[in-house]
């Protein structure tokens, strides 16, 4: 007698904030490539625009079929609760429903603690803490009406486990984010959602670039696999927790670092 495919995600409705780019596009094109219907958020509609291009693409490759009603984009500030609100309702009008929430919108500017501003303070833990928060609540009813709700917080090892000069606000910011999921877990199980969280190391992307090739040198040299992560391979661990197959893993994180956090000192990486 046929069996379904484990880890089958076709067709499950899912939205990914600040999806356009970096990890959250890796995210949003292994969603695509499993057969999902993808809506993708950014703040620019250039982007945004791009990306829906983009995952059209991906879609098409994938599933050798018209990607027509399966990718979908919205400009959103997830720092207003307001846009959250009206993008959970496009969605829904996209898709018919959300069954997974990727919280992934957040922030890296650097900061010294010496002289940041609380403008800068603001900054990271409006967008970063905030936003994964407003992001959630503007997607509850829809999530529950989906009877098997998933949230995908993207936090990081900075913070709930390592620390970086200039980064002390990113960094608590993503603890935060770990805390808000443990409780988060726990009020929601009852309507049968799940919260879990990635912890993604270094991955390649634009913004790391920008950190400049002595940094990318030095943190290459600190990953006993001797290599920067991929996006889309935080996308892989993502889409596993978006499964119906992990329905019984809530208010836990996954770290995807390439053993990064491992080490005792840089001598044990050889």
């Amino acid at each position: 007698m046929p069996t379904a495919p484990l880890f089958d995600l076709s067709d499950a409705r899912v939205v990914i904030t600040g999806g356009t780019k970096g990890i959250g596009f890796g995210i949003a094109s292994v969603f695509a490539q499993a057969g999902a219907r993808v809506a993708v958020t950014g703040r620019s509609q250039a982007g945004v625009d791009a990306a829906v291009a983009a995952l059209a693409a991906v879609t098409r490759e994938a599933m050798r079929e018209d990607a027509s009603g399966r990718i979908a984009g919205f400009t959103v500030d997830v720092t207003d609760p307001e846009s959250c609100r009206a993008m959970a309702s496009s969605t829904v009008e996209a898709f018919g429903g959300i069954d997974v929430l990727c919280a992934n919108a957040g922030i890296f500017p650097q900061a010294d603690l010496a002289t940041m501003t609380p403008a800068q303070l603001d900054e990271v833990l409006d967008t970063n803490v905030k936003g994964t928060i407003y992001a959630v609540q503007a997607c509850l009813t829809a999530l529950q009406e989906s009877g098997r709700g998933r949230i995908v917080l993207t936090s990081s090892i900075t913070g709930p486990t390592t620390g970086y000069p200039g980064w002390s606000h990113y960094g608590a910011s993503k603890a935060a984010q770990l805390g808000f999921m443990r409780t988060a877990a726990i009020e929601l199980a009852k309507h049968a959602i799940t919260v879990n969280a990635v912890l993604p190391g270094n991955v390649e992307s634009a913004g790391l670039e920008e950190m400049g090739a002595d940094y990318l040198a030095s943190m290459t040299s600190a990953v006993p696999l001797r290599r920067l992560g991929r996006a889309e391979e935080i996308g892989y661990a993502a889409a596993f927790l978006a499964t119906r197959e992990a329905g019984y893993i809530t208010g836990q994180s996954i770290v995807v670092d390439g053993g990064q956090t491992l080490p005792e000192s840089p001598d044990a990486v050889s």
